[in-house]
């Protein structure tokens, strides 16, 4: 009976080019009963441990392989010649096969990568050694070299391979009707088979499962090469048939080539890997005086002990010596040794570090000062993190700096070498939400259409397209053919790999060189020397038994090290944060306010709000919160706040689980729990508990049944009765799938516990080292400076005489205070300004604007940064911001000329007469202008996304709030009002954002701004089309109800109107949308010196221009608030004989406005700037 075996395959790794899902394409090899299958990825070895295990899981013989690009002559050549590479398929043989395929894919990403990552002959012919090699497709050098019909090149490459591969090279010949000269490239190849004897085999150069496909998969490569099913010019595949077919279709196919079919069968059976799962890869750690790992270990570790306890108890060298024992059995001391290691490292260098997850509850770990938690003092189980049951690697997840774990990094590969050092690679896959836009995108079909549907779709994690469709709003839409196209395409594509990264925290750390089980690449994390990225994913790492670590880091671990630094700066004393008060008063009087801003895991509304009821009292009771402030857990917060407070009476299951739970009131909160409880009642060892735990985790229903059993019979074991011991089953079942790992919870309670120190005992510090956390993030300043303000607390605004490059500490008359950090405004770097502030430390403040310019480099400054630091205000005392505005092109020509005089060799008439004449300064001409606080505010707001100009508005709205206090004005009021009746609000209107709800809907959510914070107002569907009478507006008077949805208040939309604080003009009135109308009194400008220059007037004779009309359309402008500032601004600089007139479109209706106040005279200036803000074509000149 014939058969036949597909070796040339590309999954879904070979990224936007490959479609087949891997378990899918060894399903339907298995279905076609066809012997094996190889993955053949372009360039890469991605899938290869998945692979090899589904292969092997579907009794299908796995070939390891890859379609490696070869350069055209070097791989270290990066030439125009070298930018399109030859294919060719390569196949391994054995170990010593797959092995050098790592080395090749390793060298080829790390070393050859131009365009595309690449081997060449040298390299290919160095490691050969167990590799099959397929003379490969259309784009291999022998089928170029059969289409270029060189003779003697066609030779020299068959011959080359032949001699180098002798019976392992085969001629490979594939068949699709749209690949161009692939008949003449099979036509020649069999010849070349012929007369040299040569073996043939026949491949298919499948991309995709099944025929049906083949359309998903056009779709896919648009999305490759970002273009849509309507582009004519786009990269495609010309017929269907890259599938993977059955015995049958290929032999019908092929039947005259039958040695080329039963050629895939040999080839199959020659190539035979057995992966080893079950090695433990670990780094042997070099121990001093020829000590064995375990002995070496034990001494640091009795070494430590003796520093962390005063005394010994039994209690403790019990734990300690059980801890020293399963490590012993398990094989792990150099893991240990090796994570000493690197704390060693870090301890010395003052890195604040912690230890997340199960690992803080290790005695020996605390004693190695790799944890700084004491797993005694929380009663926490070791075997949660290692046990003998349990044969798996220990996992520790390391928490750093995040400015720092670079430094960590680098120590690592200068300790263990480079060669055994790498970052892990992650794949992101095409989730529901971003296959239906994908697909919408590459269908050229409306972006609406992708945005409803997936707007429908349920945002949480792990949803499918298939859960959609049981939503009765997304079913329905499906009666369109365009949605049911995109979503039944959508459904293809969903879960696709489609893009490789580098994992935030995961690195590997090997023996032996990494390349001996892992293909290597470069790192995708774009930083500076960062070591390389493994090819294969977390779960492959821990197949092939490499050691893997997590290196996460932690802005909040750096905020903490920063303020620490400001304090020891200030005190000039070392600051030991191991050695503050765990029951500090004023940490948790500040954590019973919810006063929670800034402070890890407890900021969000609604933990504040649980928080505040809680009245934490301990550590422990942060632990507690943080484990019980998640879906599931969390409907147990209020009963285990009234417990905590005796408002609830506590009650056990059983008087044996007291002891147990009696920390959490009753309630099971914690992992550690769940495993006491199956030994407490089940007669479980701790480690058989853990993995009952899993179990129940994973909700296997055949292996819980087993558990159950197990469980019950051990209960009635130690004398329980069945119905109680069914009782605790099943109490503890769903507890298990989410409560939650007591170490983390408390590895994190002692972060949140530490922030929440340093804000209630340096809050000033600590509030510095939070905005310079946030210093390249406008958003987050803006949120901090606003919970500062709330505080008694004052931040200066920017000043370039008292600011610096970061937010810093400085003592004036009203005490210690907070200057503005300069590197925090929008396109101001922090190279320019250092330079900047050191010429200001070494030469004193700067006087005036021409001190500035005298002073600075030109190479220093641009119009950006200029900019912005004037709109910032740093600029103040030396003039109005408008008028400096005015002048920054004079301004920047004045630096660049001092600058080159400064900078010129030749001598000048200044330098003969020494420092003491001043370098000359030709003035710079500033209007005497006045700018407004709303204008100051706008530009604040543009360059720090925060204001520090007192908002007229604001003063205002509290004089409405003291003539009618049912009118709310400020976020203070909504806590004191009763939040079930309707409330009016006046409120400037900030911004605003359409969204699609889960169920399809529309709304909008408008931000409004209070006088002391900002709220959202949810406007629902049914109102949305009253929204465009008052959303432009600035202000906004508007009828609601509050809403507290997890501790956090929002507006629902009932009704609003337009809200003018006193009579506007006519103009006012129409413009709706339009800030208030620019009076002339306060705009006109004046300048310092009466004989200015006046600019050449365009047309020559005014008196020909009779009208100026500007026409605004309601629908194109409305969004631009500034607009009618801008234009009455100009008018006003203006001034003239001409008079002006607005012409305001609202759809059919045009209303005409004339403008008394504005006449105006042109000029070639004016008419520039009045084109390029309402545009040229808006701009009628009437003569």
């Amino acid at each position: 009976m014939n058969s036949f075996v597909h070796l040339h395959n590309h999954s879904e790794y070979s990224l936007l080019d490959g479609m087949s899902n891997l378990e899918k394409m060894v399903a339907k090899v298995k279905s076609n009963n066809q012997p094996g299958i190889a993955i053949t990825d372009h360039g890469n070895m991605y899938g290869a441990v998945e692979f090899y295990k589904l292969a092997k899981k579907y009794e299908v013989k796995p070939i390891i392989g890859l379609e490696a690009y070869c350069a055209i002559e070097d791989s270290l050549k990066k030439t125009n010649e070298e930018k399109s590479p030859y294919h060719l398929t390569l196949l391994a043989e054995n170990e010593t096969g797959y092995r050098n395929l790592m080395k090749l894919t390793t060298h080829a990403n790390l070393n050859g990568f131009y365009y595309k990552p690449r081997i060449d002959k040298n390299i290919l012919e160095k490691n050969n050694e167990g590799i099959i090699v397929l003379s490969g497709c259309p784009s291999s050098e022998l089928s170029r070299s059969i289409i270029s019909t060189n003779e003697e090149k066609i030779k020299q490459t068959y011959g080359w391979f032949s001699d180098v591969f002798k019976d392992r090279f085969y001629l490979e010949i594939m068949d699709h009707i749209g690949v161009p000269h692939q008949k003449e490239i099979n036509k020649k190849l069999m010849e070349i088979s012929k007369n040299n004897n040569l073996p043939i085999v026949i491949t298919n150069d499948n991309h995709y499962v099944d025929k049906h496909d083949h359309e998903a998969h056009e779709l896919l490569m648009c999305l490759q090469t970002n273009s849509n099913i309507n582009d004519p010019n786009r990269f495609k595949f010309d017929d269907d048939n890259y599938y993977i077919k059955s015995t049958e279709e290929m032999w019908n196919e092929w039947s005259e080539i039958p040695s080329g079919l039963s050629n895939t069968l040999e080839i199959s059976d020659r190539c035979n890997i057995n992966l080893d799962f079950s090695k433990a890869l670990l780094p042997k750690y070099d121990c001093p005086d020829n000590k064995s790992s375990m002995e070496y270990l034990r001494e640091l570790t009795y070494k430590g002990f003796s520093k962390k306890f005063n005394e010994s108890t039994p209690e403790l060298i019990e734990r300690l010596d059980y801890e020293l024992e399963v490590i012993e059995k398990s094989k792990f001391p150099d893991y240990f040794l090796v994570c000493w290691d690197i704390f060693n490292f870090v301890n010395s260098k003052n890195i604040l570090s912690a230890v997340r997850g199960s690992a803080a509850a290790s005695l020996v770990l605390y004693c190695l000062d790799v944890t700084k938690i004491n797993p005694m003092e929380h009663n926490l189980v070791f075997e949660r993190f290692l046990n003998l049951e349990r044969k798996e690697m220990p996992d520790i997840d390391m928490d750093f700096e995040d400015d720092k774990r670079n430094e960590v990094m680098k120590y690592c590969v200068e300790r263990y070498g480079k060669e055994h050092i790498a970052q892990i690679i992650t794949f992101g896959t095409m989730g529901a939400k971003a296959a239906v836009r994908d697909v919408t995108r590459v269908l050229d079909l409306p972006i609406s259409v992708g945005d409803k549907l997936a707007g429908i779709i349920p945002t949480k994690v792990g949803t499918k397209i298939k859960d959609a469709l049981e939503i009765e709003e997304f079913k329905s839409l499906l009666n369109d053919s365009d949605n049911k196209k995109v979503v039944d395409f959508a459904q293809k594509l969903e879960g696709t790999v489609r893009h490789a990264s580098t994992h935030a925290a995961g690195v590997v750390i090997s023996q032996d060189n990494l390349t001996d089980d892992v293909p290597l690449q470069i790192s995708t994390s774009g930083e500076e020397n960062a070591p390389p990225t493994t090819q294969y994913a977390m779960a492959a790492i821990a197949d092939v038994g490499l050691l893997k670590m997590d290196f996460l880091g932690l802005t909040n671990l750096t905020i903490i090290s920063k303020t620490i630094e400001i304090i020891e700066k200030r005190t000039e004393k070392d600051f030991d944060i191991y050695e503050i008060s765990k029951s500090d008063n004023n940490t948790f009087e500040l954590l019973s306010k919810g006063d929670t801003f800034g402070v890890f895991q407890l900021e969000s509304a609604g933990m504040r709000k649980y928080i505040k009821e809680l009245k934490p009292t301990s550590i422990s009771d942060i632990a507690a919160m943080i484990a019980l402030y998640r879906p599931g857990p969390m409907e147990h917060i209020d009963r285990f706040i009234r417990s905590k407070y005796g408002k609830e009476k506590i009650s056990y299951p059983h008087e044996t689980l007291k002891d147990i739970l009696a920390e959490t009131y009753g309630i099971i909160v914690y992992q550690d729990q769940v495993l006491k409880i199956a030994q407490a009642f089940g007669g479980y060892t701790l480690g058989e508990a853990d993995i009952l735990r899993k179990a129940m985790g994973k909700k296997i229903q055949e292996v819980m049944q087993a558990e159950k059993s197990r469980f019950i019979s051990g209960s009635i074991e130690k004398g329980f009765d069945e119905k109680l011991s069914n009782e605790v089953f099943e109490l503890i079942e769903p507890f298990a799938g989410y409560a939650f790992n007591k170490a983390h919870s408390v590895s994190y309670a002692m972060i949140a516990y530490w922030t929440a120190y340093f804000k209630a005992n340096y809050k000033i510090e600590y509030f510095t080292a939070l905005l310079n956390s946030s210093i390249n993030n406008t958003d987050k300043i803006s949120v901090c400076v606003n919970e500062l303000r709330k505080t008694e607390l004052q931040i200066l605004k920017p000043n370039i005489n008292t600011s610096n490059v970061n937010f810093e500490i400085i003592s004036n008359d009203k005490g210690r205070v907070i200057t503005y950090g300069l590197s925090s405004l929008k396109n101001v770097g922090e190279t320019s300004l250092s330079k900047i502030i050191l010429e200001r430390e070494k030469n004193g403040d700067f006087e005036s604007l021409s001190d500035f310019c005298k002073r600075v480099d030109s190479s220093w400054i641009n119009k950006k940064i200029l900019e912005s630091l004037v709109k910032s205000g740093s600029f103040d005392e030396f003039g109005d911001r408008g008028g400096l505005l005015d002048s920054i092109e004079r301004i920047l020509i004045q630096i660049n000329s001092i600058t080159k005089l400064r900078n010129s060799n030749q001598s000048t008439m200044f330098d003969l007469f020494g420092e003491e004449v001043e370098t000359p300064v030709n003035f710079i001409e500033i209007h005497e202008t006045s700018t407004d606080n709303s204008q100051k505010m706008f530009w604040e707001q543009e360059v720090m996304g925060v204001s520090f100009t007192e908002n007229p508005n604001h003063k205002k709205m509290m004089r409405i709030k003291q003539i009618n206090e049912e009118i709310i004005v400020s976020l203070q009021q909504i806590e004191t009002v009763d939040i079930n009746r309707q409330h009016t609000f006046i409120a400037e209107v900030k911004s605003y954002e359409k969204r699609t709800s889960r169920k399809g809907s529309e709304f909008m959510i408008v931000k409004l701004e209070l006088v002391d914070g900002s709220i959202d107002l949810m406007v629902w569907q049914n109102k949305l089309s009253e929204v465009d009478i008052w959303v432009h507006s600035p202000i906004a008077k508007i009828k609601g109800k509050i809403n507290n949805r997890n501790g956090e208040n929002s507006i629902w939309y009932d009704s609003a109107e337009i809200f003018s604080f006193e009579d506007q003009s006519n103009l006012q009135n129409n413009l709706k949308s339009q800030t208030p109308i620019i009076t002339k009194e306060e705009y006109k400008p004046k300048m310092k010196k009466e004989n200015s220059p006046i600019e050449e007037i365009t047309n020559g004779n005014i008196n020909e221009i009779r009208e100026i009309i500007i026409t605004l359309d309601t629908q194109k402008h409305s969004s631009n608030k500034h607009l009618m500032d801008d234009i009455t601004r100009i008018l006003l600089d203006n001034e003239g004989n001409i008079p002006v007139s607005i012409v305001v479109k609202n759809n059919s209706e045009k209303i005409k406005l004339n403008l008394p106040f504005a006449n105006v005279n042109t000029s070639k200036s004016f008419e520039e700037k009045l084109d390029s803000i309402v545009g040229l074509q808006n701009v009628f000149y009437k003569h």
